[in-house]
């Protein structure tokens, strides 16, 4: 499989799981805690660089980011290095997913625009 739709899957699916996260925080926030608009407007830019971007420098770019914020979501919501057990099966096994996904994210970006470098060094287009 080509790394860039290797890269579009990864980034998808972490921005999925990612939702599917962020709604089970939202559920277990107290009323008006959460400020979903900003995280909408976040996803929207994730979705965009992903889609609209795509092979291009500001487009991995934003999915880098995008896979560090979800690689790191597992780390924001430990203590000491473990997940709190009161957060379910679901939460759980999303923040594990989500991390995974996440760093497939930002490796393969990185990896994108590596080759976006080392392709103008060279003076070629990059493949």
């Amino acid at each position: 499989m080509k790394p860039n739709v290797m890269l579009t899957i990864a980034s998808l699916l972490s921005l999925l799981l990612f939702t599917f996260h962020l709604t089970d925080d939202v559920l277990r926030q107290p009323e008006g805690a959460n400020k979903w608009p900003g995280a909408v407007l976040i996803f929207v830019v994730w979705l965009c660089g992903t889609l609209l971007l795509s092979e291009r420098v500001l487009g991995y770019i934003i999915m880098l980011l995008g896979g560090l914020l979800a690689a790191l979501m597992i780390v924001l919501h430990s203590k000491g290095l473990v997940v709190p057990k009161s957060g379910g099966f679901f939460f759980v096994w999303t923040l594990f997913a989500l991390s995974a996904t996440g760093w497939l994210t930002a490796i393969l970006s990185a990896r994108g625009l590596w080759m976006i470098v080392r392709a103008r060094r060279s003076g070629q287009p990059a493949s």
